[in-house]
């Protein structure tokens, strides 16, 4: 029987997801997947002020090779977890049963976009302010709500919500001990 754990780090884009999964995976010597590894142009709804003012239903959030990859991990892992960057939690219907935990960043939107930005300026390319004025235009029209929506689906859900502004390596350690602890707290009520 595989006891491996999917531990689903969730939150909106700037939050540190990626920087988080991949320093739990290393600490904890387990496999991890990113959702952007993982989409293609049929990802999102092609009209996403449409798709929100619809309702926002995030199961129209389509990745199947992400999903694939995620069940292959399962069926093939011996870890004691698997971490993955799902920026949706267990919200949408093609990863609800393939995740144990979800963990929220629920970190500040502004800081969030700070970080966003950063990115940007840290790795210039010729289209760098192009894309960063895009970015901004639709953050303003729609983004930001849209990122709102869909954090405040995956808060009604998550195991942990980490609403602390701190250090990747001090959020990181937080986590980690939250995950030692409730998974010890499970193996000692195995019957």
């Amino acid at each position: 029987m595989n006891n491996t754990k999917v531990v689903a780090i969730s939150g909106v884009s700037g939050a540190g997801k990626t920087t988080i999964v991949k320093l739990l995976a290393d600490e904890f010597d387990c496999p991890f997947l990113l959702f952007d590894d993982h989409i293609d142009e049929d990802t999102y709804p092609q009209d996403m002020k449409a798709w929100l003012k619809d309702g926002a239903n995030v199961s129209l959030i389509k990745t199947p090779t992400f999903v694939s990859a995620l069940k292959s991990l399962i069926d093939k892992s011996s870890t004691r977890f698997i971490f993955i960057e799902e920026p949706f939690g267990q919200e949408r219907h093609s990863m609800s049963l393939l995740i144990d935990y979800v963990i929220l960043l629920d970190q500040p939107m502004e800081l969030c976009l700070a970080r966003i930005i950063k990115r940007h300026t840290d790795n210039p390319n010729a289209d760098s302010i192009n894309s960063i004025a895009n970015y901004l235009e639709k953050y303003q029209d729609y983004f930001r709500v849209i990122y709102n929506n869909t954090a405040n689906q995956v808060r009604c859900n998550a195991d942990l919500i980490f609403q602390d502004v701190d250090s990747i390596k001090n959020t990181t350690h937080y986590i980690s001990n939250w995950l030692e602890k409730i998974t010890t707290n499970e193996e000692n009520y195995d019957y």
